[in-house]
């Protein structure tokens, strides 16, 4: 666990809402798109998301 939190660390993401989102999506998730999960993906896909929504709006 430490090292997953050092990770969310090194990547300047919240260790708390990266543990939570991955909770809730791990069941879901293809094993071939569990590299998603990481916290340095995981950040890129939220950044992508969020740029998505700007530009929806």
């Amino acid at each position: 666990m430490l090292t997953m939190i050092t990770a969310c660390r090194l990547n300047d993401v919240d260790p708390k809402a990266w543990l939570a989102n991955v909770l809730a999506r791990i069941a879901d998730l293809p094993a071939s798109r569990l590299h998603e999960l990481l916290p340095r993906e995981w950040k890129l896909l939220c950044q992508a998301g969020k740029a998505d929504d700007r530009q929806a709006a």
